[in-house]
């Protein structure tokens, strides 16, 4: 396991779905994670520091947790399946671990409101890693594909949607992220 850090929010525009971008602590490899609407609100309200008169559900997942004496240790995005991320949640309590499958987004969001760690199984960074380049080699990237090869599986798929939105974030300045408006 590799512990990384949220790096950023953005909009995939061409799937219209959140993406949460995980980056290797102290690295460069990323590990990008499709994620919904709610969710990724959820994470920028708190990394912005928006306070809410009422908590919402990752705010109460987390008094839940301190309320009951527990401490969530860290999460662990542990694989994909079928362009489906697994996530494991490690909660102390009374000096036992507790696993908890959860999904990847919800972690995050727990997590980021608990000051919780956050790792990745280096196979999943692996995969996102950028590409070496040999001195003179032209730094521009192919085009991408036309359309969806039908044939193709849809990990296949997942992962070239992957690569083509991991040339478009490369190429983005911090002032194209907007904020989220909640």
């Amino acid at each position: 396991m590799v512990e990384v850090v949220v790096s950023r929010l953005g909009l995939d525009s061409g799937s219209n779905s959140f993406v949460v971008i995980l980056q290797e602590k102290g690295g460069d490899r990323i590990l990008p994670i499709w994620i919904g609407r709610a969710e990724a609100e959820s994470i920028a309200a708190h990394l912005d520091g928006v306070v809410r008169e009422r908590p919402m559900t990752h705010d109460l997942v987390r008094s839940l947790i301190v309320s009951l004496g527990g401490d969530l240790q860290r999460v662990h995005v542990t694989r994909v399946e079928d362009g489906t991320f697994f996530a494991e949640m490690h909660l102390l309590r009374d000096d036992v671990t507790h696993v908890v499958d959860a999904r990847p987004s919800d972690s995050i969001a727990i997590a980021v409101r608990l000051d919780a760690p956050i790792f990745a199984a280096e196979e999943l960074l692996a995969e996102y890693e950028a590409p070496i380049r040999e001195p003179g080699e032209s730094q521009t990237e192919p085009e991408a594909d036309s359309g969806p090869d039908l044939s193709a599986s849809s990990r296949e798929a997942h992962m070239r949607g992957a690569e083509q939105l991991k040339r478009y974030l490369e190429q983005l300045r911090p002032e194209d992220f907007g904020k989220f408006t909640l």
